[in-house]
């Protein structure tokens, strides 16, 4: 099937692949949703001087004011108008309902001008301005279906709320039906999008995410809506360059698995995901570094001070450092930015650190499935990934892991403080690692001028994990003297 890009990648994915050419598009959403902007970014995205771009408005805003509010976009280019992109007038006939005279405009200008995309905006008001009601259906078909010989796309835009989608006509006969809605959760706003109908054509079901920037409507599809069937661990071995680390788990971690760090905060945890991707750039691999806590600028100079160059890796392209506001942190947004990175070449992953994400979800039980479709996602395009989370105690057994956690996960490598002779030391086992042999030790954990390194097993200690250990002897004198 022929199909009209959008001019945004990401909404092309939700619609599989772009609208259907010569089908009857509907934008539906209260004022202020983006329709127009979406409209518009369609037309200035395909408009051709073979086969332009017509924008018809009926008794929306005025042309001049119109222009006004899209100077700012990206897409925006005036030089295209009239000569690529056409907007027209048909508020005079809308006002006198003389809709029937308006829609022989639209076809005759339509197969005068073979244009690639035409635009009403907003039938909602010419809808309103018949004088019966009952004759809008009809016509609306007969529009539709002439500018289908066309092979046009016709786009509808009016203010319906989700009760006119049941009800008025338009929708019935449209092809397709994408629903723009700002919804609020708490003291957040969301834009949200969602296609309603999608007629002999698959498309991303669900609620996606979207923003207006300059560049216009940047759209993040629901990451659970694109699940794809996760690759199993492979069998080659990719260090993480933490001496002593990789001995413990057979030369390194599973290739294209999920590892968890888990610890208290201090613990080492990013040390450990900078030890990752450092030695993934000695090595020549391609390396990302989600940071949902320190700034890119704070992140180089932690490398600094352990020795790693960071900022000439960053400048010549093998290690992007992507830095998110954990305040109104959108989940699909970031997932779409790593997925590009990862289908861009990138080998290594490092998210630092899912409690920023959870609490993104705003408690909602969408974070599990969340997890999971990204992670299957990024390991199906051949990213090695390892992510950190916080655990609330800094001593003692218990821990606790972000939601969606334990199952998403192959590996976990657990840091934890103890207390040993009036000294703080930091401990680290290994709790898993799938289909995979490794030590079982607990080994003492350091961190120095060169980064983290593994200084080996509390020998002769019982009780480290509970954070106040004991010697060996002094248990088994406890035992004796019961």
């Amino acid at each position: 099937m022929e199909r009209l890009r959008t001019g945004n990648t990401q909404l092309d994915r939700i619609l599989g692949g772009g609208i259907p050419m010569g089908s009857l598009v509907v934008l539906a959403g209260a004022p202020g949703t983006g329709k127009t902007i979406l409209a518009q970014q369609v037309c200035f995205s395909n408009g051709t001087p073979e086969n332009r771009a017509i924008y018809y408005t009926t008794l929306s805003e005025p042309h001049s004011k119109m222009v006004r509010h899209l100077e700012g976009f990206d897409f925006f280019d005036r030089s295209k108008l009239g000569v690529t992109v056409e907007l027209n007038h048909l508020s005079t006939l809308a006002q006198e309902g003389d809709l029937a005279t308006a829609v022989s405009e639209v076809v005759r200008h339509s197969f005068d001008v073979s244009p690639s995309v035409v635009v009403i905006d907003s039938t909602k008001a010419l809808h309103e301005a018949m004088e019966h009601a009952e004759h809008f259906r009809a016509i609306v078909y007969d529009l539709a279906s002439r500018i289908a010989h066309t092979n046009s796309v016709l786009i509808f835009v009016g203010e319906y709320s989700l009760a006119d989608v049941a009800t008025a006509p338009e929708f019935a006969v449209a092809d397709s039906i994408v629903y723009m809605s700002n919804e609020s959760e708490g003291v957040l706003d969301q834009r949200l999008l969602r296609v309603l109908k999608l007629r002999g054509s698959d498309y991303l079901s669900g609620t996606h995410t979207f923003t207006i920037e300059p560049k216009g409507l940047a759209v993040y599809p629901r990451q659970e809506s694109n699940i794809v069937r996760s690759a199993p661990a492979g069998e080659k071995r990719i260090a993480t360059g933490v001496p002593g680390l990789d001995e413990m788990i057979g030369g390194g971690i599973p290739e294209t698995s999920v590892t968890l760090v888990a610890g208290p905060s201090g613990g080492g945890k990013t040390v450990v995901g900078m030890h990752f991707v450092a030695e993934g750039l000695r090595r020549g691999d391609r390396s990302v570094y989600i940071s949902l806590q320190e700034s890119e600028a704070q992140l180089v100079a932690k490398a600094q001070a352990f020795g790693w160059n960071f900022r000439d890796a960053i400048e010549q392209g093998t290690l992007v450092v992507r830095h998110f506001e954990p305040v109104e942190l959108s989940l699909d947004k970031v997932a779409v930015e790593i997925t590009e990175l990862v289908e861009g070449g990138a080998r290594r992953v490092v998210i630092d650190s899912m409690g920023e994400l959870e609490h993104a979800a705003h408690g909602a039980a969408r974070f599990p499935d969340f997890l999971w479709a990204l992670m299957s996602g990024l390991r199906t395009r051949g990213a090695t990934v390892l992510v950190t989370s916080e655990t609330a105690a800094f001593f003692g057994p218990a821990f606790e892991l972000a939601r969606g956690l334990s199952f998403v996960v192959d590996n976990v490598i657990l840091l934890r403080y103890t207390e040993l002779e009036s000294e703080i030391r930091r401990a680290l086992t290994v709790v898993k690692m799938r289909e995979s042999d490794h030590v079982k030790s607990l080994v003492e954990f350091e961190i120095g001028g060169k980064g983290a390194s593994v200084k080996g097993k509390f020998t002769g200690m019982a009780g480290v994990m509970t954070g106040t250990p004991v010697r060996t002897e002094e248990k088994f004198r406890e035992f004796f003297n019961r």
